[in-house]
């Protein structure tokens, strides 16, 4: 059964067809003996213009059929392992200036603390660590496209499929700029140019502007698993191929609300690097036999940043 976000984008590129077909239908004709009217040059039209992915000139283009629709919500598999949304063990070799950060963030988690607490401030956690935290992904496919939103501060990211090549500027997303094919039974999708500031994988381990991933995505056991292999590369934070294969869960009762990260609601939270701070001068304020300082009660709940 589609989701909400499936009728919406379905919903998007009638309600355009439409328009398109009224103005069409509503088009003063020629008066007779007159010289047939010029059709205006629009973008949709002109030579190397890239199409939108949601033009109905492009929805509608001949092409192969995809050999699997990822249309739905996916939620990552945790049955082996707590920490499936990691990335690591086992981790590349990293440069002398990333290994700086990993020890770093290896010292705070071994006190208990929280080593570089961005997504805690509301930074949004970027690709691929949208794609693997404890919310669930809602996916909807098009013919030219694939539109994800996260659970998860509901980020966005757009996986074209309508054969376009990466742009020339290189424009920095957090999500970066993805590309799909594909390759028999699997989709192929090429991800590069992503903002690094603030901007980590896993813990520790930030990400340049030389960062690009792959992945390999394949539907198994009759569409209800999702499974994605990654090789990510960073000449300037690791040497060679990071590999790593995930899998996610089809979850037919779930669907991704609007969702908002406030850092005064984060703050509560002992997971982030304030929230921790808390904890902590509570448990000296206990200690001392002094009364601990009580939070102004939150208006909303706001999801785990970990």
């Amino acid at each position: 059964m589609r989701s909400s976000l499936s009728r919406i984008a379905l919903a998007i590129v009638t309600a355009a067809g439409v328009s398109v077909s009224a103005c069409d239908a509503t088009a003063p004709a020629a008066a007779p003996g007159s010289a047939p009217a010029t059709e205006s040059a629009a973008p949709a039209t002109q030579p190397g213009v890239q199409l939108s992915a949601l033009a109905p000139a492009n929805v509608a283009k001949s092409r192969p059929a995809a050999p699997f629709d990822l249309t739905g919500n996916w939620f990552i598999d945790t049955t082996e392992s707590a920490d499936a949304w990691r990335f690591g063990p086992p981790y590349p070799k990293l440069t002398p200036a990333a290994q700086v950060h990993f020890d770093a963030s290896q010292k705070a988690a071994r006190e208990g603390k929280v080593y570089r607490d961005d997504i805690g401030q509301c930074w949004p956690a970027g690709l691929p660590l949208i794609m693997t935290r404890y919310w669930p992904m809602a996916m909807v496919q098009i013919p030219t496209a694939i539109y994800m939103v996260s659970g998860f501060m509901n980020s966005l990211r757009i996986v074209y499929l309508d054969g376009r090549s990466h742009p020339s500027a290189s424009i920095q997303y957090l999500a970066g700029h993805s590309i799909g094919h594909w390759e028999g039974n699997a989709l192929v999708i090429h991800t590069k140019y992503f903002e690094t500031n603030q901007h980590w994988i896993d813990t520790g381990i930030p990400i340049s502007d030389q960062f690009e991933m792959t992945e390999r995505v394949t539907l198994l056991d009759k569409g209800m698993t999702l499974q994605i292999e990654y090789t990510m590369t960073d000449p300037k934070n690791w040497k060679g191929e990071w590999k790593s294969t995930k899998l996610w869960m089809r979850e037919d009762s779930t669907d991704v609300p609007e969702v908002e990260c406030l850092p005064n609601l984060n703050e509560n939270l002992p997971s982030t690097e304030k929230g921790h701070a808390a904890v902590e001068a509570r448990e000296k304020a206990r200690e001392e036999g002094k009364p601990a300082a009580t939070p102004a009660p939150s208006p909303a709940k706001a999801p785990p940043s970990k």
